[in-house]
């Protein structure tokens, strides 16, 4: 038996931003949380890398925009407590042809929900951005709120209660308290959340389930501007993220995070064994630098069009890019976040306040039906 001081209201296992947003969750309202992280930190072994991520309201789902509201809202009160900046308004720009169909979806969302927005056409958008080449018959969608958001971990970490580092977990025993045992020793909790990103999995197969999930691994790179700042939020460069250009999106953030460099990614890599992260690069991956080479030489001419810096992270995907926030299907006091397919970051405060919720019992302040594992017809008994 554990020592009561082991015993926790709730355990998060994962210090990724989902984690830690769940325990801030806890912690505010005074519930006795521990976090466990499997790598000492701070490391660059998860689903985010670098310093910066695109925020945004622009969705095609009406779900993902009215959650975005009150994100905005956490991460300003979130700013105000750790008394650091984590957002800069730059604006966010869509790019992709008059006829593009997901485009048309975003605007009518973001008019829906009074998002306010603007149409560029594309005289208007050369005039506006003239740093941008543009493909004939490509327009403009700009969301004005959109922005960048600074990746400060370490600030959300310290005001969600304890963090033991280092620890693997090395088996989950389910129960009316939760043991879980680590590389270190054992605790107790009255709930447990697990947000491992690629290494979800990992931890439930144990528990008799598998989610339909895919690890990719993504390629982060930044080009060198041919005048140092052309692309800076100084220059009123905004954030973009591109449509119809590529079979995926491809997206940007103003040059910053390295003095010179200018962040431009395709959103989407290739199935990779999270442990395997850093091995050298498969064919696919050059064929996905490749692509991004020809978009920025077309499209942002004042850019080098060979990637200055590569580095790496992982997405956990679902098969439909929405995310997983439910409880286990066996065990109600064990709550699953995964699945956060590349755009989890932005939504972490409003994440972490659902999994909070739902491993207290609370009834969640969202509509959860887009998130739940019965949306997965594949996950029969033999997943169970």
């Amino acid at each position: 038996m554990a020592a009561q001081k082991d015993l926790y209201d709730a355990i998060v296992i994962g210090a990724g931003i989902q984690g830690c947003f769940t325990a801030y969750h806890l912690a505010k309202h005074r519930k006795r949380v521990l976090l466990l992280e499997q790598f000492f930190l701070p490391h660059s072994r998860g689903s985010s890398h670098g310093q910066s991520r695109i925020i945004r309201r622009a969705y095609p789902e009406d779900f993902y925009t009215q959650m975005m509201a009150e994100c905005y809202q956490i991460w300003a009160q979130l700013e105000h407590e750790a008394g650091t900046q984590l957002y800069r308004q730059t604006g966010l720009l869509l790019l992709g042809m008059k006829e593009n169909a997901e485009l048309k979806i975003i605007q009518a969302t973001l008019s829906r929900q009074g998002v306010e927005h603007q149409c560029l056409p594309s005289e208007e958008l050369k005039q506006r951005f003239p740093n941008i080449r543009l493909a004939r018959g490509e327009v403009g969608l700009l969301e004005k709120s959109g922005g960048v958001l600074y990746a400060d971990k370490d600030a959300i970490r310290q005001l969600g209660g304890i963090v033991h580092d280092g620890e693997k977990v090395m088996e989950i025993k389910p129960g009316l308290l939760v043991v879980v045992k680590t590389t270190s020793r054992s605790y107790q909790a009255k709930s447990l959340i697990i947000t491992a990103g690629p290494w979800t999995n990992r931890l439930l197969r144990p528990l008799g389930i598998e989610l339909p999930l895919q690890t990719l691994r993504i390629n982060v790179c930044y080009w060198r501007e041919k005048v140092p700042g052309s692309y800076g939020v100084s220059q009123a460069f905004p954030c973009f993220l591109g449509f119809s250009l590529a079979p995926y999106h491809i997206y940007g953030l103003p040059s910053g995070e390295y003095p010179g460099l200018m962040k431009v990614c395709y959103h989407h890599g290739n199935n990779a064994d999270p442990e395997e992260r850093d091995c050298p690069a498969a064919f696919s991956d050059i064929q996905d630098v490749h692509i991004l080479s020809c978009f920025v030489r077309d499209h942002l001419p004042n850019l080098e069009p060979e990637p200055a810096v590569m580095e790496h992270c992982m997405y956990t995907n679902t098969p439909d890019e929405h995310f997983i926030l439910d409880r286990h299907p066996k065990y109600d006091n064990i709550v699953i976040g995964a699945g956060f397919s590349g755009h989890g970051f932005k939504l972490s405060p409003v994440v972490g306040k659902i999994l909070y919720e739902l491993s207290m019992k609370l009834m969640p302040s969202y509509d959860l039906t887009p998130f739940r594992i019965s949306r997965f017809p594949c996950l029969g008994k033999a997943h169970m």
